[in-house]
């Protein structure tokens, strides 16, 4: 059976958000971002056109497009119209798996009995923007490659089918540069030796894409050549990361539980940026000498930063711990995680503090997770 795969994307989330808090926006240059010092982390076509990007610092892209207006990101409202998003998906699609804030993919394989798949997508779509407000964007084709591309080539609020014996005349032309998850350092050395669109790429041989670029040289053929046999992961809130810490001797030291939940967080927030996951999620849960156990648990704005995520567990701790009693073990658990960068939640933050998370992971990346980390974590 041939596969029908959906790659869904929000058109310039961020930015469709804040327009519908605000219809003045509406066709205007807008950099979502925090302040001069700050990166942008969204932006509008209309600032594109100008060169704009993200994660380029404010101060250059307000030196490109000085008519820019700059908006201080609102995650939490964000959080919640993706959350929004995603329960008017998944109640009518089969398989869905939610590969970020902003875009999912859809498996419709089988759909075409019942529904034409691409007017199936149609109807979802319109249900997005009826339900949200939120102009959406999407692509069907046989696997998550081909539609993810289509996507990027159809937006704004694009409608798009590339059918199986369509794929290799669509991608042939484009620029390698359209491939997801191929990075700048693999693109300038493919353009150096002549490989600039994905049709020099699919008839580059194999072996020799393995010598320039190892392993992953085989994957980049088979997409260049529209192959991608990459499952749809079910979206589910169930996923999660955690740690717990059992004392040697229960305790009812304040403080020092504060300077463990601090070490746990760092701990977290690290495998969540490593692993290129946003939670939205938090548990704090303890455990009495009595064995008693009881847990705390808040919906956040999506984000993977240390002091955002400790401020959160701090307040839960606070709240789960009304006894006097003595505590033998402590947990936090992460959970609602999509993928996403650090950066979408750092809009009150400036570059500083953005190279700070960025050297402290490579620091704990090449002399492990203990190398460097915060005071307040340092057990007493």
């Amino acid at each position: 059976m041939e596969r029908a795969i959906v790659h869904m994307d929000l058109d310039t989330f961020f930015v469709s958000c804040e327009r519908l808090k605000n219809s003045e926006l509406e066709k205007k240059p807008i950099i979502i971002g925090g302040g001069d010092r700050g990166v942008v982390a969204s932006c509008s076509y209309e600032t594109r056109f100008f060169g704009v990007r993200s994660a380029m610092p404010i101060k250059m892209a307000l030196r490109l497009c000085p008519e820019a207006r700059v908006i201080k990101g609102d995650m939490e409202m964000y959080s919640k119209m993706s959350h929004l998003v995603t329960d008017v998906i998944q109640e009518k699609v089969p398989v869905l798996e939610k590969a970020s804030i902003d875009e999912f993919y859809l498996d419709l394989s089988g759909m075409d009995k019942f529904f034409g798949c691409y007017q199936w997508t149609n109807e979802i779509v319109d249900s997005v923007t009826k339900n949200t407000g939120l102009p959406i964007s999407f692509a069907l084709s046989t696997n998550k490659t081909v539609a993810k591309i289509g996507t990027g080539e159809s937006k704004p609020t694009g409608r798009f089918e590339i059918q199986e014996q369509n794929i290799k005349p669509f991608l042939n032309p484009l620029s390698i540069k359209k491939i997801p998850m191929v990075g700048n350092v693999t693109i300038q050395l493919l353009s150096r030796l002549g490989v600039r669109t994905i049709e020099t790429l699919s008839e580059t041989p194999v072996e020799i894409l393995q010598q320039l670029i190892g392993k992953n040289g085989s994957e980049l053929w088979k997409k260049a050549n529209g192959i991608d046999n990459t499952p749809i992961v079910p979206y589910s809130e169930r996923k999660s990361i955690s740690t717990e810490n059992t004392f040697s001797q229960d305790t009812i030291d304040v403080q020092n539980l504060r300077s463990v939940l601090s070490g746990m967080v760092e701990q977290l927030a690290f495998q969540l940026r490593q692993e290129k996951w946003l939670t939205s999620t938090i548990s704090v849960k303890i455990r009495y000498s009595n064995f008693d156990t009881e847990t705390k648990q808040c919906r956040i704005p999506y984000t993977s930063a240390d002091h955002t995520l400790l401020k959160y567990v701090l307040e839960l701790f606070k709240k789960v711990y009304t006894r006097r009693m003595r505590i033998r073990l402590i947990g936090v658990k992460f959970t609602g995680l999509v993928h996403g960068c650090h950066q979408m939640d750092l809009f009150e933050d400036t570059e500083e503090l953005i190279s700070l998370y960025q050297t402290m992971d490579k620091i704990k990346n090449r002399f492990g997770t203990s190398s460097v980390g915060r005071a307040s974590g340092l057990l007493r």
